[in-house]
């Protein structure tokens, strides 16, 4: 993998769960100033790399997508983090709307956009709950390489790492070739 857009610093599990932890920490936080539905943005990055040239274009291109769908959908926002770690690219958005349906916009998003697949676009109601697809009605995660329940293939490891990031590469080049105007 040397010398690819892939390329990163591999990150080891303690700083992963340190990592989730300062996340809930934020989302408390904002919680504890203003109740309202918040979104977590993260991404779905096979791996111990989280972050890599790719990965940094592939959440620059969610956080806009979600941004234009809360403008398209008149919800107002406050953006309380939005950077980039080492353990991988964070957003956390509180929204002016209602959580199922933000949820619901949400798993569209992920759903339909050629890079949706990749991202992790999470919702807590304004009390702190976290809503699942199921609780909004919608089916799991499909897995990146044969279509299967994501967590069956992940848990199993049924994909090779490098098959993996070899999807992430064609769907990224393919939307970038789709973006760039002729």
């Amino acid at each position: 993998m040397t010398g690819t857009k892939r390329d990163g610093i591999a990150i080891d599990l303690q700083a992963l769960l340190a990592s989730r932890d300062a996340r809930a920490a934020r989302r408390a936080s904002c919680f504890a100033k203003r109740r309202q539905p918040t979104i977590t943005l993260t991404l779905v990055m096979p791996g111990p790399v989280k972050d890599s040239p790719l990965i940094r274009a592939i959440a620059e291109v969610a956080r806009h997508e979600t941004l234009a769908m809360l403008a398209r959908r008149g919800w107002g926002y406050d953006i309380h983090f939005n950077t980039d770690l080492p353990t991988g690219p964070e957003s956390l958005y509180q929204v002016d709307g209602d959580a199922a349906l933000l949820k619901r916009a949400l798993v569209a998003l992920e759903d339909n956009h050629p890079l949706g697949r990749l991202w992790d676009l999470d919702v807590h109601d304004a009390d702190g709950q976290a809503l699942s697809r199921s609780s909004v009605g919608d089916p799991p995660r499909r897995c990146l390489v044969c279509d299967a329940d994501a967590r069956a293939c992940g848990r199993s490891r049924t994909h090779a790492l490098d098959e993996l990031w070899s999807k992430i590469e064609t769907l990224y080049d393919q939307w970038l070739g789709q973006a760039k105007p002729d």
